[in-house]
This record gives structure tokens, C-alpha cells and sequence, in this order.
């Protein structure tokens, strides 16, 4: 069977048996999208609006946004492998509660197992918090970072800021945009 095939599998399994009360009030479930093979996972925080209409991660504004910081590193969405810590929309777009995440974290544990990535992005707060729960993402945004994960390993692990927020902020969009070209040169380094 192939990644992606494994991938179809795990989320027809999780849209059946997740028990996120996300899907009450979501149109659907957000699976990830993209290169199963890829060598980088990026991980978001929740789907929006948008995504929720969609059923595909990042295709709102904050999606436009990475798609262009993708552009400066020589890279396309059909590079790389998206996907969110919880995969239904919370709602009016609310900050995910824990119980949220938790609830839909064996289902993103085993998309990592299944992809591999040597380099897993992490965009914002949240998704850090999943991997790095004593960081601060304004002390760490851009770092590389090597952590043992029980469920899965040795894991690389580069937090940068959320596109969503450099939408807002035109300073942080510089910083976002600084810290989105150091992934080639994290790449290299955990080859």
C-alpha cells in the first residue's frame, strides 16, 4: 500500500471515529493535503471558514500567504504535505480547546508516522505547543529543534509564526517571511 493510499485509509477511519465535538458544528472533516512523500510536514492550528467549505487545509487568505512563501524557497503546495493539529473548524474560528486537540491527536500522530517528514513546520502557537509545550513561539520562531517524541522518535521541528498572523501585522509578515527561508538550510541539516 502506498502513503497516500494509507493516508485515504487513516482518514476515512478518523471522519467514522474521531471523537471531536468539532464535528457537530463543522461542515466536514479538514483531512491534510498534499506530497505524501514529502520530506516537510507543515502543521496549522484548526481549519477556518474557508477550509471548512473546502475540506482542504490553507486555502483561505492564510493559505494565499503560504503559498507565496513557498514560492521564495522554490517550492509549490504539491511539494509539500499541510495539515492541523484538530481537523474540524471550531467555531467563529475560536482557538482550539484542548480537549479538541487531544481528541484529534492519535489522528495526526499517524499521519506523521505514515509521511515520515524529516522537517516537520510547525505555524503557530498551537501546533508548537502539540510538540514543544515549554517554548514560547516568540522566543523560538525560526529555531530548529530536535525532540524525542514518544509516538513517534527523533523528530526536527521548526516553529515559525502562523501566516494568519503576519496578515495582520506587517513586521511580523517580515519576520515570517525571514524565518520561512531558513527551511531549505534546516533541510539540509537533518539529512
Amino acid at each position: 500500500m502506498t502513503k497516500r493510499e494509507k493516508l485515504n485509509k487513516l482518514n476515512r477511519y478518523w471522519q467514522e471515529n474521531c471523537i471531536c465535538h468539532l464535528k457537530k458544528t463543522a461542515t466536514q472533516a479538514v483531512f491534510g493535503d498534499g506530497n505524501a512523500e514529502s520530506e516537510i510536514v507543515f502543521i496549522g492550528e484548526a481549519p477556518g471558514k474557508s477550509e471548512d467549505i473546502s475540506g482542504k487545509p490553507f486555502v483561505g487568505a492564510s493559505g494565499k500567504f503560504l503559498n507565496e512563501m513557498l514560492s521564495t524557497i522554490g517550492k509549490n503546495r504539491e511539494d509539500i504535505y499541510i495539515t492541523n493539529i484538530v481537523k474540524y473548524r471550531p467555531p467563529n474560528n475560536r482557538d482550539p480547546k484542548p480537549e479538541e486537540k487531544e481528541s484529534c491527536n492519535e489522528w495526526l500522530i499517524n499521519e506523521l508516522k505514515i509521511i515520515s517528514p524529516k522537517l516537520v513546520i510547525l505555524l503557530g502557537r498551537h501546533s508548537m505547543l502539540r510538540f514543544l509545550p515549554k517554548e514560547k513561539i516568540s522566543d523560538v520562531h525560526g529555531k530548529l529543534f530536535t525532540k524525542e517524541i514518544p509516538e513517534l522518535g527523533a523528530m526536527n521541528f521548526l516553529p515559525l509564526y502562523h501566516p494568519a498572523a503576519a496578515l495582520y501585522n506587517r513586521g511580523m509578515r517580515e519576520t515570517l517571511i525571514k524565518d520561512f527561508k531558513k527551511i531549505p538550510k534546516a533541510l539540509l541539516k537533518v539529512k
